[in-house]
């Protein structure tokens, strides 16, 4: 049985408890990796796995996926970066729709191609409005989406395209500066972005260290994914993690 990921990222959004998810790109581990990886993820009491990527070309997701439901309890979560990244092994899909751009492939058209695929995998379909956030560098998802990110000192224009996203029925919103960011999205977009919206709100892309993490939290952030950061420094699973938990109010 499939498990109602949605409504656990809604509980804690109004229980302001904070969330950390570890993203992984299959192309960039191995069963060894991987294994180290559960291990410290289990250890830190990493809440969720991301896993996709923007290309994908290897062709061991399913494996990947198998590999992580294994080993540990943690709800895995499909990050697709196209229509055939999708493995029924998963728990849930964030079915994305590029909001902050103008490609009609990346707003709906590939849906269209991956929807009977999509409804008959059996997993929890999560509407996800993705906005690309200019991280001061390219990055493979501004490459491969052809579309410009928002600017990052364009607050407005990131609360109206999430405010756009929320009300044509997106569940999550999505911003993300890609991965190899230079700048992360800022505490300012992150605040007022989260304080006109009342869906669960994703932050990704350039965040480094523990303290970025906080503050994104502090901010308004529900979920923190974090991979590139991860990749080069398995340690700062623990670290990061500990960061975003206890930027939770309990209740």
């Amino acid at each position: 049985m499939k498990q109602d990921l949605y409504n656990t990222f809604r509980k804690n959004k109004l229980q302001r408890k904070k969330s950390f998810t570890v993203l992984i790109d299959p192309d960039k581990v191995n069963e060894q990796s991987l294994d180290k990886l559960v291990m410290l993820a289990v250890d830190a009491k990493v809440d969720y796995f991301f896993v996709g990527g923007s290309l994908v070309i290897s062709n061991h997701l399913d494996d990947c996926i198998k590999q992580l439901k294994a080993k540990c309890s943690i709800p895995v979560v499909l990050f697709p970066g196209s229509p055939s990244q999708v493995s029924k092994y998963a728990d849930a899909l964030l079915y994305l729709s590029l909001i902050s751009g103008r490609n009609p492939e990346l707003l709906i058209g590939q849906h269209v191609v991956s929807a009977p695929f999509v409804k008959k995998s059996g997993l929890e379909i999560m509407p996800t409005g993705y906005m690309v956030i200019d991280g001061g560098a390219p990055t493979t998802v501004s490459y491969i989406s052809n579309a410009t990110p928002i600017p990052s000192d364009k607050n407005d224009i990131a609360v109206c395209t999430a405010m756009a996203g929320e009300m044509l029925g997106m569940k999550l919103i999505y911003m993300d500066a890609g991965s190899g960011a230079k700048r992360p999205i800022t505490e300012s977009m992150i605040e007022k972005v989260a304080s006109n919206i009342e869906s669960p709100l994703i932050i990704g892309g350039g965040i480094i260290d523990a303290e970025k993490a906080y503050r994104n939290c502090s901010a308004g952030a529900d979920v923190i994914v974090v991979g590139n950061a991860i990749e080069k420094d398995t340690s700062l699973i623990k670290e990061i993690a500990a960061a975003v938990h206890s930027n939770s109010v309990t209740i």
